[in-house]
């Protein structure tokens, strides 16, 4: 079959077409035909050793998939042949034509959606479903959602006043993000390509306070944001690192001011994500979450869709697409 093969670590060159051997199912897996292959932004930094991959290169890449199930290991329910899913590997193996995943990984895909859809909306939708709930929002709150016209911010920003959010302020970076934020049910945006934006912030507050802050972007600019946040009852919950770093704040910096930060990560978290799933794509069937698709690419355009991420071009995801032609 063919699939991409990372070489090793390095640019999105380092991503190439190969024939390898098709996977099959072991104990408690089954095997997808690919459909839909969504390219992720944490792949881009494990591709490029940023972050540890755990594994050595030469290997096929990719975490997550949409197909249909086409075999089954021992100790994975025979009734899912045939049905359509979404599936999330263990790191390695969905960047390609055939994807073998753990079985309680699998969730069907509802009818009336797509599999390019579900492969866009599964990772992206199921963190920002158990952010809102966290949240606790109670329909007085002003929110603020860092980078909120793509990836999960952009999720956040379709549902945050469903779930109780008063006024939305959002962070994006540039004016066609600005412009897709506003779309997306922000009331007011700031370009968080100015390195002042804490200070735009605290002008489009004009004397208000957030009582939460969803923060992507940690680094230095948390701390900014800590006199912003009402007193007493302010939460940010922290789950990204587009600056690179983790929130850059102490316990001191949260108690003296009454505050409070939800590191939204570690295995836990992660079991409430891949419990969202199945709500996120039923959110998805039914049209009350639109999943944001930049583009559908032949699956041998792997690099060139890690290099348009790198670049910060979309408003949606790239979609990998097998043509299984032969």
């Amino acid at each position: 079959m063919k699939a991409i093969v990372m070489t090793s670590t390095g640019g999105p060159e380092v991503l190439v077409l190969q024939e390898v051997p098709a996977p099959q199912a072991g104990r408690g897996d089954v095997v997808i035909r690919a459909e839909a292959i969504p390219v992720l932004f944490p792949e881009t930094k494990l591709r490029s050793g940023e972050f540890p991959l755990g594994v050595e290169p030469p290997l096929v890449f990719g975490f997550q998939a949409a197909g249909v199930v086409t075999e089954v290991g021992t100790d994975a329910d025979p009734a899912l042949i045939g049905r359509r899913v979404a599936i999330a590997t263990m790191g390695l193996g969905s960047y390609a034509e055939f994807v073998s995943a753990p079985a309680d990984s699998v969730t069907l895909i509802p009818d009336g959606l797509s599999s390019v859809d579900a492969a866009a909306v599964l990772m992206s939708g199921s963190v920002a479903l158990p952010l809102l709930e966290t949240a606790a929002l109670t329909g007085t709150e002003t929110v603020l959602i860092e980078a909120a016209a793509t990836g999960i911010g952009s999720y956040l920003t379709q549902l945050t006043k469903e779930y109780g959010a008063a006024r939305v302020i959002a962070t994006a970076g540039g004016p066609a993000k600005a412009e897709q934020a506003r779309k997306l049910g922000a009331d007011d945006v700031i370009d968080h390509n100015d390195p002042e934006w804490p200070a735009r912030l605290r002008e489009t507050l004009s004397g208000a306070t957030l009582d939460v802050v969803f923060d992507s972007i940690g680094g230095s600019t948390a701390l900014d944001l800590l006199d912003t946040m009402t007193p007493l009852r302010g939460r940010m919950l922290s789950y990204g690192w587009l600056s690179g770093a983790p929130a850059q704040l102490t316990a001191t910096d949260l108690i003296t001011r009454g505050l409070t930060l939800t590191g939204c990560a570690g295995p836990d978290w992660l079991s409430r994500v891949a419990d969202a799933r199945t709500a996120t794509l039923h959110r998805a069937a039914t049209g009350t979450l639109n999943p944001l698709i930049e583009a559908v690419l032949p699956l041998d355009q792997a690099a060139r869709a890690h290099q348009l991420i790198e670049d910060r071009a979309p408003l949606g995801k790239y979609i990998l697409q097998p043509t299984h032609d032969s």
